[in-house]
């Protein structure tokens, strides 16, 4: 995964994620909203074979890194005690 900046301000992040596709971006637009100060998360990509997604976080005030910093961790967290019920049941 490699990341490029596209546009950054106090409370509006742009960036490219090369090497990912809307699988993971769906499910961090979502994390994003979990988050009262992100005004909104969205993701585009131009072409859906050849093009790379672009992740775009607004926030009230909080750093757009650290709303999606805290998204992930969310995630982590998340993923981690599915994979522990699921090693349970198995």
């Amino acid at each position: 995964m490699e990341l490029n900046v596209l546009e950054e301000t106090k409370t509006k992040l742009v960036v490219e994620v090369k090497g990912e596709d809307s699988t993971l971006m769906n499910v961090l637009r979502k994390e994003l909203y979990n988050d009262k100060d992100v005004k909104a998360a969205a993701y585009s990509i131009k072409h859906p074979s050849i093009g790379v997604p672009a992740l775009i976080v607004e926030t009230t005030g909080k750093s757009p890194r650290d709303a999606i910093t805290d998204a992930l961790k969310r995630l982590k967290k998340n993923l981690a005690d599915l994979d522990k019920k699921i090693a349970k049941e198995l």
